[in-house]
């Protein structure tokens, strides 16, 4: 099984598997007793906190154990937000940070804040000048993550952080993707991450607030982890994910060399073994073992479904693949083709046999989903005038973008081909398609159902 989603979560860590069994025996007490059981547990606990913080680059008394990776986002915002009350409530984030602080931007509005979201390039990338811009008189906190979770895009942390630090904003970075390659540069705030991003066990997140920030943690706390993280804590889980931490980093530099060499081959080879490929995502400031591509006229989940067949586990930012049918926010921010997404992610010790199978497989993978796409029910094209106008209403991607190829030639040079289409992400797949093939996007109409798009012959 070739298992290409590690951005999701990796596979545990030999490492972590031998600490989470070993602290089984040992790490079951209550650590704030002070009898011999408990002060066994303290010591583990302290261990793990002390490893965490050496990895992170902070002293242990700023980090705290949560519950995951998402509970320290939300923790670290809401505390941020609320220790920094008294300047206001505006808050920065980029367009294409994870869901966990989109939400908690979103909650944060709900209460009377105010949110600005920074856009990034067409590789993902933020402009630090654009935070500087975003910065006001009343803004609180300002997030960004140092990696993106579905493009691999690496974020300039240390650029925005020292424009945040001019201003006397804390920056708060979202660093799971990253942190298991090498600590967060930069002058930051606040930190967070999750474990079985970097091969520790699930349930385990750090969040990390220097000294010095002001941070009020909100609802019920009580005397464990600083009062940032209330509960008892998983110390077994807490052993495993400080021990597999310190593990990948040892291996960090001779892997990444390593799979950022296999990405490059994905990269390069895609385009080369499948047409009308678009490769997403900042082809340099990326992690090593991330690549993402589209492919036209393409289903996602079809695609998906073809390629676990063939003993490939990969992930997917189409819209094809989400029960509300529209696509990734962080593809759509970046103005790229949606449609037949795919994102490989190789876990450190992936194969270069499994990677050579994998562009194998591809080509009849993609060619099988086109194929059963291939011969939809024609769509009603009529003509309005000069203009030939292509009825794909309730069909979703990517028949819209399917039958524009389809028609395209049909009308002159200079002609007008007026798509109708009423999902969401035909917004994004039928510019993305018009560049990929030369042609003119003219632009949105109002239609009486759904939206026209509309598109100029220029070859």
């Amino acid at each position: 099984m070739g298992y290409f989603d590690a951005a999701s979560s990796a596979p545990l860590h030999p490492v972590a598997r031998q600490a989470l069994l070993a602290s089984l025996d040992e790490g079951w007490a209550d650590p704030a007793r002070l009898y011999k059981e408990g002060r066994r547990a303290r010591m583990l606990l302290d261990a793990a906190r002390e490893a965490a913080a050496e990895a992170v680059g902070c002293r242990p008394d700023e980090l705290a154990f949560t519950s995951s990776g998402t509970r320290a986002v939300h923790t670290g915002i809401a505390g941020a937000l609320a220790g920094r009350r008294r300047v206001g409530r505006h808050l920065i984030v980029s367009a294409v940070e994870h869901s966990s602080v989109l939400h908690s931007a979103e909650l944060l509005e709900a209460a009377g804040g105010s949110v600005t979201q920074v856009a990034v390039d067409r590789g993902g990338l933020v402009d630090p000048a654009a935070y500087g811009d975003a910065l006001r008189a009343d803004t609180a906190l300002a997030c960004l993550q140092s990696a993106n979770h579905e493009v691999g895009t690496e974020q300039p942390v240390g650029a925005v952080a020292e424009v945040c630090r001019e201003a006397g904003v804390p920056l708060l970075v979202d660093a799971a993707q990253s942190l298991g390659w090498g600590p967060v540069d930069g002058g930051w705030s606040l930190l967070t991450a999750s474990a079985h991003k970097w091969g520790g066990p699930s349930g385990v997140g750090l969040l990390v607030v220097r000294k010095g920030v002001r941070f009020a943690a909100q609802g019920p706390v009580d005397e464990r982890e600083s009062g940032r993280a209330p509960g008892f804590e998983n110390i077994p889980a807490i052993v495993a994910a400080a021990a597999s931490l310190r593990a990948v980093r040892a291996e960090a530099a001779g892997e990444a060399v390593r799979l950022r060499e296999l990405t490059d081959r994905i990269r390069a080879r895609v385009p080369r073994l499948v047409s009308d490929v678009e490769v997403v995502g900042d082809p340099v400031r990326r992690l090593p073992g991330v690549v993402t591509f589209s492919c036209l006229y393409v289903d996602g989940e079809a695609l998906l479904h073809e390629l676990d067949r063939e003993g490939f586990a990969v992930s997917s930012g189409s819209s094809c693949t989400s029960s509300t049918l529209t696509p990734s926010h962080v593809l759509r921010a970046m103005g790229v083709l949606s449609e037949g997404n795919v994102r490989v992610s190789l876990p450190p010790g992936t194969a270069e046999e499994d990677v050579e199978r994998f562009l194998a497989v591809l080509p009849g993978a993609v060619t099988a989903v086109r194929e059963k796409l291939g011969a939809p029910v024609a769509s009603e094209v009529v003509r309005e005038e000069d203009v030939l106008v292509v009825d794909s209403l309730g069909k979703r991607c990517p028949i819209p973008v399917i039958e524009l190829a389809k028609v395209i030639g049909d009308v002159p040079v200079g002609g007008l081909v007026r798509v109708l289409s009423d999902d969401e992400a035909a917004r994004l797949d039928i510019p993305a398609w018009c560049e990929m093939r030369d042609q003119e996007y003219v632009g949105e109409e109002p239609a009486e159902k759904g939206t026209a798009y509309v598109v100029r012959r220029v070859s």
